[in-house]
């Protein structure tokens, strides 16, 4: 089992520096689910501070890791095999929640999705995901 603070820990490890530089916290995980919160940074915002595509991506990428790796247990080297995203509307100025879960494990790979919800619970962006373990 995947604890919220070797989850938090695995962020400040396996991940390259810019990705820590999200200052992504994990709120919770476990059975192939997990939820951080990606904090409004103006440096992450484009032209009138709406959250940049590009951020979104990346901590749906993050977050699903760790969803993969609650379900597993704990960490085994994965890479993103896919990562689709429909962003649904502008969010700007603010945090984001970012849950992931896994829908289908598998001993190759793993398929799973990702919302990441504005602070009111509406949804921004949905990722679909496929992850091959290595």
């Amino acid at each position: 089992m995947v604890t919220v603070e070797e989850a938090q820990r695995m962020l400040g490890e396996l991940f390259a520096p810019w990705v820590q530089d999200l200052r992504l916290e994990v709120l919770a995980i476990g059975g192939g689910e997990t939820t951080l919160r990606l904090p409004f940074d103006a440096r992450l915002a484009r032209v009138g501070g709406t959250v940049c595509g590009q951020a979104m991506m990346a901590a749906a990428d993050t977050a699903m890791v760790l969803a993969v790796s609650s379900q597993l247990g704990g960490f085994r080297p994965m890479t993103t095999v896919s990562l689709t995203t429909s962003f649904m509307r502008p969010v700007q100025g603010t945090e984001l929640r970012v849950v992931a879960r896994v829908l289908k494990p598998g001993r190759t790979l793993t398929f799973g999705e990702v919302e990441l919800l504005a602070p009111d619970g509406r949804l921004a962006a949905h990722a679909t995901t496929t992850y091959a373990l290595v």
